[in-house]
C-alpha cells in the first residue's frame, strides 16, 4: 500500500498545518523516527562482541544513517520556512 494511502490522515494533518512540502517532510521525520526506535530496540538484543554495551556495528551504521537523514530533512524544513518568511518580508 502506498504511504499516501496508509498514512493519509497523518499526512493530511501535517500538510494542513505546515503546507504540502513541509508537511510531507514532517511525516518523513516521523517515519524515520519510528525506524530509529525499531533499530534501537533491535540493537538491545544484537550487542557488539568487541564493544560490550553497544549495538553491533551494522546496527550502529544504520542508526547513524537514519539520524543523518533526519538531520538533512530537518535542515530542508528549516530552509523552506526561512525562504517563506523572507518572501513574506519582501
Amino acid at each position: 500500500m502506498s504511504v499516501f494511502k496508509e498514512k493519509s490522515d497523518e499526512l493530511e494533518n501535517y500538510e494542513f498545518q505546515m503546507g504540502l512540502e513541509r508537511g510531507r517532510l514532517a511525516l518523513t521525520l516521523d517515519l524515520l523516527t519510528d525506524a530509529l526506535v525499531m533499530v534501537g530496540q533491535h540493537g538491545v538484543y544484537c550487542q557488539s562482541a568487541r564493544q560490550p554495551g553497544k549495538p553491533a556495528m551494522d546496527i550502529q551504521i544504520v542508526q547513524k544513517c537514519i539520524n543523518d537523514a533526519k538531520d538533512l530533512v530537518g535542515s530542508v524544513m528549516q530552509e523552506i520556512q526561512r525562504k517563506k518568511k523572507q518572501a513574506v518580508g519582501d
